[in-house]
């Protein structure tokens, strides 16, 4: 558990508070997004569903007595291809919670390529799902690709439009639309869930309580802007009400210039 009690920021988006110190590799253009041969799909299935699922149903439920509110809202589209959208407070949890929420759907994760860097454990982090965002026009295009073509397979591609890790922390950062590009392009739902903590009354270490919300669909009425702001602004607010029902703060989160 993180033993910080305060940290201070400055910049809401684009500080990180992660502990994790990893040097990224480069993803360029020669990045394999995805393998179909009959091997690579076997080391998908034995770390994603064998190893990764087990391990995840124990550590969310046995750390955080997690649990989840409205996974109902899924059946709508149990079969097609979604994006869904967190909050991003946990560096550990945070790649395991939406294989809860939604099972047995398959997820594949937007990452950042510190994800696919470490020691031994990166060359693992792809056969779970994990989309290291890449650098350079010529490897954008085999990412898109990716994620195009996991949402047509039926599955969901999941991102975390605040990018950095604030442990904890129990308010919505004021994300960026960038990322709902991807849907608002194609016209795919959304979806988002919102990870909240709460008191426990014999453990230091807060429950976790996940909101899931949705469908969202973008207007594909108006322009591809529109549509991306609009999309942004509806999972934004209701990630802030959702936020709002945390009861625990367990680090407290303190602008510099109030500091000073």
């Amino acid at each position: 558990m993180d033993k910080r009690k305060v940290i201070y920021y400055t910049d809401e988006l684009n500080d990180e508070f992660s502990t994790t110190e990893i040097t990224p590799r480069k993803i360029d253009e020669n990045y394999v997004y995805i393998y179909n041969t009959p091997f690579k799909r076997f080391t998908h299935f034995f770390w994603y569903r064998i190893v990764a699922t087990p391990i995840a149903y124990a550590y969310v439920r046995l750390t955080f007595g997690h649990q989840i509110r409205g996974r109902q809202k899924f059946e709508k589209h149990k079969t097609d291809g979604y994006f869904m959208y967190g909050n991003h407070t946990q560096d550990i949890a945070d790649p395991f919670i939406p294989n809860m929420i939604n099972f047995p759907k398959t997820n594949y994760v937007v990452v950042h390529p510190n994800n696919v860097s470490m020691p031994g454990l990166g060359k693992i982090t792809p056969s779970l799902g994990a989309l290291p965002i890449p650098e350079g026009i010529r490897a954008y295009k085999n990412f898109l690709d990716a994620i195009d073509t996991r949402i047509a397979e039926g599955h969901c591609v999941v991102i975390y439009p605040e990018a950095h890790i604030w442990p904890y922390y129990t308010k919505i950062r004021n994300f960026p639309d960038t990322s709902f590009a991807y849907p608002a392009k194609s016209g795919t739902p959304v979806y988002c869930f919102t990870n909240t903590y709460h008191k426990r009354r014999f453990r230091a270490q807060p429950r976790i309580v996940t909101y899931i919300d949705g469908p969202f669909y973008p207007d594909m009425d108006k322009p591809l802007k529109a549509r991306r702001k609009e999309l942004r602004d509806k999972v934004y607010r209701c990630m802030c009400r959702r936020a709002k029902l945390s009861d625990h703060e367990q680090i407290k989160y303190i602008k510099r210039e109030e500091h000073s």
